[in-house]
């Protein structure tokens, strides 16, 4: 990759190929744990940095990597990644890891970060695959903070709650009551049904702005201002 495009590589990871709304990977975590925004934020940010590390180690080894056991070894990679990620958060926030649960080690199988890996990274230099993988972790990570704002919105009446699971006590104030006190609840918005429909109003919003968009450039018409000169060839009788 001579001449790396990195503007293609983030619209990519945010927008036109966001592994979330377009690719349609990852979404079992995605669909199971996005009842609140910090719930999200965790699983995001696991995320976001196994597919950075195993991109860049996998693109610094590609050279090294015979065809036949590319994939065994990417996953031994990703493994390792989500070990160190996993222990990191039974350090720090425990709490928040007891209730992903099983979801962080899943991150093993996630198809978006193989995917990546043998598809962008295996081909790739270093930079263009750190940026990719940084890029397409962060719009699977912005999808999973807005179905999660969303749900834990219409399902609890409140935003950013039990924030402190993630960042400390000092996050204990950050809850929001948007609905009031007194709201009682939507207990479909927290329950799949619920993921299963927001997730679905994302993808077709997305779907419509960018059919929107596509009837914009079509209908675009270029005039060229001023005296237009014709040329005459040939012989005039």
């Amino acid at each position: 990759m001579a001449n790396t495009n990195y503007g293609e590589i983030t619209r990519n990871g945010l927008w036109s190929n966001n592994p979330a709304l377009v690719q349609l990977l990852g979404l079992c975590p995605l669909l199971a744990v996005t009842g609140s925004v910090v719930n999200a934020i965790g699983l995001g940010l696991a995320t976001t940095a196994v597919l950075t590390c195993s991109n860049l180690v996998v693109s610094s080894a590609r050279r090294q990597m015979p065809e036949s056991v590319r994939l065994p070894i990417s996953v031994m990679i990703i493994a390792t990644f989500v070990t160190c990620t996993e222990l990191l958060m039974k350090a720090f926030t425990y709490e928040l890891y007891l209730i992903l649960g099983i979801f962080i080690p899943l991150i093993v199988t996630n198809c978006t970060i193989l995917g990546r890996a043998d598809a962008f990274a295996s081909k790739n230099p270093v930079l263009p695959s750190l940026m990719d993988g940084l890029m397409m972790g962060i719009g699977f990570s912005l999808v999973l903070i807005l179905i999660g704002a969303i749900r834990e919105i219409v399902g609890h009446g409140t935003l950013l709650a039990d924030m402190e699971l993630l960042f400390g006590p000092g996050a204990r104030d950050w809850r929001i009551s948007v609905l009031g006190e007194n709201y009682p609840g939507f207990l479909v918005a927290i329950l799949p049904p619920g993921a299963f429909f927001v997730a679905g109003l994302l993808i077709a919003c997305k779907h419509a702005i960018d059919a929107r968009n596509q009837r914009r450039r079509s209908a675009r018409v270029t005039i060229v201002s001023g005296a237009k000169r014709v040329r005459t060839t040939g012989n005039i009788q």
